[in-house]
């Protein structure tokens, strides 16, 4: 039972009667938790009393002295983020040195630095330092040229920033980092323009790629056949005097030269589309007969043979 009643009485104590202690602690004023990267501001009867940057256990009396005990009744508590915060600005209308019109997409950071002149100095900081940020990027970067507008994003995003920022610090609200992210044309007729150049420009691009691969085919393939044609003609130039000194070696025996010449006669007369007919031999009107047996019309030549 001593057991079971300690249990409850811890409980108690540490559930119920030090939660309320340090409640009344803080309604108090005795002392105040603040969270990483945020500020309180302390304010009463419209004066502003206290402000806590410090993360962890702050002790109000200490700080403000009597006022502490006064503050949480009468006055009023301030939370402030004062973390890193970013904003990302769409299609700023601009006009270039041409006339062209153009939109300007700006991202930019920003964060508390003064947390009272964020709260008294400015109703709406945020939306202010939005339009300070709108209108010093058509003021800073209108009738630029075309050519810079798109190619020194660099020099423009420091631009603004140098032109903004002493502005934005009287509000409490510091700006940060600055970047011209995206730059484009508004006019739907100038985009479709300019892609239709950029089309053509890329087709006369691949015609002439195309012409010149054609023509240096046509170079090479004229080289080769001019080289064919000189190793032919050599060619043809060489074979009489190749089948000349050949003939000449073979005169050299009337045999051999005899039968050559006799083995080419009848290979000529077998691929020829003439018909032979062999005669016996001591037939003399044998051939008479057959030549007169022959139609009037052209037919194959006859061939007699013994």
């Amino acid at each position: 039972m001593t057991l079971l009643l300690l249990s409850l009485f811890a409980f108690v104590g540490w559930f119920i009667a030090v939660p309320v202690c340090f409640f009344a602690l803080r309604l108090m004023g005795v002392y105040a938790i603040v969270n990483e990267r945020s500020c309180h501001v302390y304010t009463l009867f419209g004066k502003v009393v206290g402000v806590l940057k410090e993360p962890g256990l702050n002790f109000l009396w200490w700080k403000m002295g009597w006022r502490a005990l006064f503050v949480c009744w009468l006055g009023k508590r301030y939370v402030l983020d004062m973390r890193l915060d970013q904003t990302y600005m769409r299609s700023n209308p601009v006009n270039s040195e041409e006339g062209a019109p153009m939109g300007i997409g700006i991202w930019y950071e920003m964060y508390i630095s003064d947390p009272v002149n964020f709260l008294f100095k400015n109703t709406d900081p945020r939306g202010s330092l939005r339009a300070n940020v709108s209108n010093a990027t058509v003021r800073c970067l209108s009738n630029m040229k075309l050519s810079d507008m798109l190619g020194t994003r660099h020099i423009m995003s420091e631009t603004v920033r140098s032109e903004v920022s002493p502005k934005s610090h009287e509000w409490g609200y510091l700006l940060g980092s600055i970047y011209i992210r995206k730059v484009h044309f508004r006019d739907e007729g100038m985009i479709r323009q300019i892609e239709e150049k950029v089309v053509n420009r890329l087709r006369q691009v691949t015609s002439a790629i195309r012409q010149a691969g054609a023509n240096q085919v046509n170079v090479i393939s004229s080289a080769a056949e001019r080289e064919a044609a000189v190793d032919f003609a050599k060619a043809r130039a060489l074979r009489p005097q190749i089948v000349g000194a050949t003939l000449q070696e073979i005169s050299a025996d009337p045999e051999v030269e005899q039968t050559l010449f006799e083995i080419m006669e009848i290979q000529r007369l077998t691929e020829g589309s003439g018909r032979i007919t062999l005669v016996p031999e001591k037939s003399a009107l044998l051939p008479d007969l057959l030549a007169a047996n022959r139609p009037a019309r052209a037919m194959p030549t006859e061939t007699a043979g013994r």
